[in-house]
């Protein structure tokens, strides 16, 4: 079903890519729209007969005009943003230049949202208050309404589908994710799950008890147990605290309520009693950690074969990795980082009894049924604290300042609360302090209003504030007239002289020496605004922020132009990435500004022929990359060499990479050995993709395997150029997707991986933007006779011939073509295996093993609710809706999968319909079913954690293995409950995705019905949107409105 909205963004984008030409015609505009979108511009699904009408019905977005020839073409609209963004620009005051600064990027590129992560945090406090609110406001009361801001919608290409936000995907991790209630009556997963350990629930209870010495209400502890540690608590542990007198003390109170007990710490033993076996603070150590074991007496001494205790040298030790991984540390990580870091071994028995961490980090388990597979997390709330005062006094010390420096104080500026939010650069003279402005509501549009009401103020016929202040003084906030406009304002008086006067344009960020008459008072009107002109720091530069180098390429290509700004850590001066998103590509602007530091003289010159040439990478379309004998490939492999001997000398934390963004270089292992490496992609924030620049291999590792570049050698290394060299090879007729058969890839990897005698001639350059080298490669010395080159071997080959089950065929037994068509519901009880049959049918006998699936996920009894996040919304009758407390779970899952089957190489593979695979999709794997297979080599899939539809290669589908098959499927079918079924409009449509679609909301479960299969379950729920503080909406009150006017009955 077509999204109007998505429609007008995607004609938007064509006709801006030729808004300097003539116009775009009819066809070509339909042509071009293809081309972007792989399908026909969609008229008939948005309601309307022919094209041309719907592109009236759009005059935001397209302008129509005739030319010269009569002929109809088609110009972009200049659209609200559009018309805001030329307008600041236009107002935009520079010291520099008399004439406007470049506008690029007014309408920013269309990315996909975000079908996971949130821009948002769920409400931790005490989620019954909200619910008894909210029961005063509705009918039917919503015990457990989530609370939530709005995600983020904006994205750029660097960033992945799923893990957009890493700070975001990291806080579901730390935040309490689950159901909200906390009665006996309430739904509780934990009790349902079988994975109850009594060790590791007594560790944690202690450490609640810790915190709160002097005792609870019991009816909390689920609510506290929930925050720390992101599950519930099990149930049989509330009918067990009684007999944990080790642990706990349980009394009675004298209260008119029987069932309210109160939890003390353990009391401390008398001299007549015998000293508990169990220390206070340690949990008894257990081999792992949800290995259920009831029979275990309350008190069971620990095993004395481990330590009981963490020396304080090793504590430290660990306390001051996890500091470096602020969004967690994979325990598994820990010997090998500790190895490294330390050069001595991490004692067995630390991974052994996690619960040793205990006193300085918090341990979480994601995957319940891999106990080896925890997150250890770095206490940090104490840190927490002192940085929230530090900032309350910061703010209190600027506010001061405005005191002292004017009779009213201006608010600080808030950082936007989006992670992208766009930018517009003044000036740069150091990199640590880029001048900038923050644009949108509340920013670059209350400063345009602020000048307006000012022009209007100052320009009154009788205002007596036109006249000129007498006798301004340093420091003194005052409204200015510009001089070359007339415009008003807001300055700060920096200096004064005889008859003129410095002063700094506080939201315009630059200084200028005026004269004294055009100097006025500001009134206190004008100062509620901040001061729009702020600084940040570009991250990775912070070595080279006055480079001339780099500040001459910083303002060829950021200053005067508009930006999309990574905000990597919320200070006062923020840390940022910048990119320039207004070209085919996004531009990193900091990575760009590092490339500018580079020596030329070291790349690799292009000669005629080389020997000794190292082919360091074959990838799947035949493109390899290699190393040429060279000055620079000399310098780096001396370098990286002195590198590993400062490494091995060296015992600190200091290297390690805390903070990955986009563009950043640093230090990762090829081979054992340390090479240079550019990270690509961030999959929330531990797993990333990285590319070996002088090698031209791309990988995905997990964070702590990455290195910073030590000082004595960054310098230097920034210097040499990437060595590895794009070639093709020349003369071989085959292009285009797929072309390359698998065959072929790897006779040329076994042909020139292994050698080291290899040499090229080179036939021509390609000096386009992705210039690539097309060669003559031989496995010799020989290059002097071209017969002998790969090129002509792999040319009279049969190399290229695709076999007959390269290109799939559906697994039919009639033989004919196979139809894509959608799935129907089914109904029966759930079989214990896969399936190749249309859904809704039996399983026929089989001779193969049944494939195992995961478990059906848990939901509440009907008339419970359940956060959740709808990830598609067609209509209301069909939405896919994902819990929210299990969506952490899913990040990390999809990390396992890409660091796996990236590593994996690709094998052929017989691919069936109706089978579960692994599918990447863009930049990410998923668990997908395949619902039909394309004679063209094509396999439409359906992600079955966020129930979207793909077409993807079928190069790109792998097994799915077992240990990826645990978590339950997360996308669930839901249609809406409160109106009737029904065929609905395209319109109503539209109004039910707009309140819907990529939110966080909660979902009241009225009915459950069941399937053959798990991806064919299907709910019927009320969703309730609870962003707003004053009410809550129910969406199905919403399209009721629908139900007469705009909609028909089946």
């Amino acid at each position: 079903m077509a999204d109007v909205e998505l429609v007008k963004k995607m004609l938007r984008e064509v006709l801006t890519a030729n808004k300097s030409g003539p116009g775009v015609s009819l066809s070509r505009l339909q042509s071009e729209y293809k081309d972007l979108t792989g399908e026909q511009i969609p008229h008939k699904q948005l309601g309307h007969g022919n094209l041309d009408a719907l592109l009236h019905s759009m005059p935001s977005v397209v302008r129509m005009e005739r030319n010269r020839s009569g002929e109809m073409v088609y110009f972009a609209s200049v659209s609200g943003e559009t018309a805001h963004v030329a307008k600041l620009v236009a107002r935009q005051r520079t010291s520099k230049k008399t004439g406007r600064p470049q506008m690029v990027n007014c309408q920013m590129r269309v990315k996909p949202a975000a079908p996971l992560v949130l821009n948002g945090r769920a409400c931790v406090g005490d989620r019954s208050d909200m619910a008894e609110s909210i029961g005063t406001r509705q009918a039917n009361p919503s015990p457990i309404l989530l609370q939530i801001n709005s995600p983020m919608n904006q994205h750029i290409c660097s960033r992945t589908v799923w893990a957009l936000s890493s700070d975001a995907s990291d806080q579901m991790q730390r935040d309490a994710r689950g159901s909200t209630q906390t009665k006996e009556h309430d739904y509780n997963p934990s009790s349902a799950g079988g994975n109850y350990s009594p060790q590791q629930v007594q560790g944690r209870l202690r450490e609640v008890l810790n915190k709160y010495s002097n005792g609870f209400w019991v009816s909390k502890l689920p609510q506290l147990y929930r925050e720390l540690y992101k599950q519930d608590l099990p149930s049989e542990a509330l009918k067990d605290l009684e007999h944990w007198t080790h642990v706990c003390t349980v009394e009675k109170p004298c209260s008119s309520n029987p069932k309210e007990l109160l939890l003390y710490p353990a009391k401390e033993p008398t001299h007549t009693q015998t000293p508990s076996p169990v220390p206070t603070r340690v949990l008894s150590p257990t081999s792992a950690p949800f290995t259920p074991s009831t029979d275990i007496k309350p008190q069971s001494k620990p095993p004395t074969t481990s330590p009981s205790t963490l020396s304080p040298d090793l504590k430290q030790k660990l306390g001051e990795l996890l500091v470096k991984y602020s969004n967690g540390l994979w325990a598994h990580a820990l010997p090998k980082l500790y190895l490294d870091t330390y050069k001595t071994k991490l004692p067995e028995h630390v991974l052994e009894n996690l619960s040793l961490l205990s006193d300085f980090c918090t341990v979480d388990y994601p995957m319940p049924d891999n106990p080896k597979r925890a997150i250890l997390y770095k206490r940090t709330k104490e840190e927490e604290s002192c940085n929230r005062r530090e900032s309350v006094e910061e703010r209190r010390a600027r506010e001061e300042v405005g005191r002292r420096l004017s009779s009213q104080a201006v608010p600080p500026l808030l950082i936007p609360r989006e992670e992208y939010p766009s930018v517009l650069v003044v000036e740069a003279t150091n990199t640590n302090g880029v001048i900038l402005r923050y644009i949108g509501e509340g920013y670059s549009q209350a400063q345009e209003a602020l000048e307006d009401e000012m022009r209007e103020f100052y320009c009154c016929q009788d205002n007596h504030s036109r006249t000129p202040l007498a006798s301004p003084t340093s420091g003194q906030l005052t409204a200015v007239r510009a001089e070359e406009e007339e415009e008003i304002l807001r300055a700060q008086v920096t200096e004064v002289m005889t008859d003129k006067v410095k002063v700094y344009y506080v939201d315009h960020g630059f200084s200028e020496v005026i004269s004294k008459v055009k100097v006025f008072e500001l009134h206190n009107t004008f100062f509620k605004l901040p001061f729009q002109a702020t600084k940040c720091k570009l991250a990775g530069l912070e070595t080279f922020c006055q480079e001339p180098a780099v500040l001459k390429k910083f303002e060829s290509m950021a200053s005067g132009k508009i930006l999309l700004a990574e905000i990597l850590e919320r200070e006062q001066t923020p840390l940022v990435v910048l990119y320039d998103t207004s070209q085919d590509d996004d531009v990193n602007i900091n990575a760009a500004c590092i490339k500018a530091l580079q020596d030329k003289t070291l790349a690799s010159p292009l000669q005629v022929a080389y020997m000794n040439v190292a082919v360091r990478s074959v990838c799947s379309d035949g493109t390899i990359y290699c190393q040429l004998p060279s000055r620079g490939l000399a310098k780096l492999t001396e370098i990286l060499e002195k590198t590993e001997a400062y490494f091995h000398s060296q015992v600190t934390s200091e290297f390690l990479v805390s903070r990955p963004f986009c563009g950043k270089g640093c230090l990762a292992r090829y081979k054992g050995k340390w090479s240079r490496v550019e990270i690509t992609n961030l999959h929330g924030s531990r797993v990333l993709d990285i590319l070996f620049i002088d090698l031209g291999v791309q990988a995905s590792v997990e964070v702590f395997e990455l290195r910073e570049v030590p000082s004595p050698f960054l310098h230097d290394l920034i210097a040499i150029p990437p060595q590895a060299v794009k070639c093709c090879l020349a003369d071989l007729a085959v292009s285009g997707v797929g072309s390359w058969t698998p065959d072929a890839v790897q006779w040329l990897r076994d042909a020139v991986l292994n050698s080291t005698d290899c040499s090229m001639k080179i036939a021509k350059l390609d000096k386009t933007k992705r210039s690539v080298v097309h060669v003559y490669l031989f496995t010799d010395k020989n290059f002097h006779d071209p017969t002998r080159s790969l090129n002509r071997q792999m040319a009279a080959s049969d190399l290229f011939k695709h076999q007959g089950d390269v290109f799939l065929s559906s697994h039919s037994s009639n033989g004919t073509k196979p139809q894509l068509r959608r799935a129907h519901s089914g109904s029966g009880p759930r079989p214990t295996g896969g399936t190749g049959t249309p859904p809704g049918t039996p399983p026929p006998p089989s001779t193969t093993a049944p494939i195992k699936l995961p478990p059906l996920l848990d939901l509440p009894p009907a008339g419970h609710n359940m956060d959740i996040y709808v990830s598609v919304a067609c209509h209301p009758g069909h939405f896919v809706l994902q819990p929210w407390r299990d969506m952490y779970k899913l990040v990390v899952l999809m990390g396992e999968m890409i660091l796996y089957y990236n590593k994996t190489e690709e094998k052929p593979l017989k691919v069936e319909k109706n089978q579960i695979y692994a599918a990447k999709v863009e930049n990410n794997w998923h668990r997908v079913l395949v619902k039909g297979v394309l004679t063209n080599g094509l396999v439409s899939v359906y992600e079955l954690d966020y129930g979207k539809h793909e077409l993807v290669s079928c190069t790109q589908l792998r097994p799915l293995i077992q240990e990826f098959r645990q978590l339950p499927f997360q996308g669930i079918t839901a249609q809406l409950a409160g109106v009737k079924p029904r065929q609905w409009s395209e319109e109503a449509s539209i109004v039910f995705r707009n309140h819907v679609e990529k939110k966080p909301l909660v979902a009241q479960l009225e009915a459950v019905q069941e399937a053959h299969h798990p991806w064919d379950r299907k709910l019927t729920v009320f969703l309730v949107d609870t962003s707003q503080e004053e009410r809550d909406i129910w969406v199905h009150d919403i399209m009721a409105e629908f139900t007469d006017e705009l909609t028909k009955e089946v």
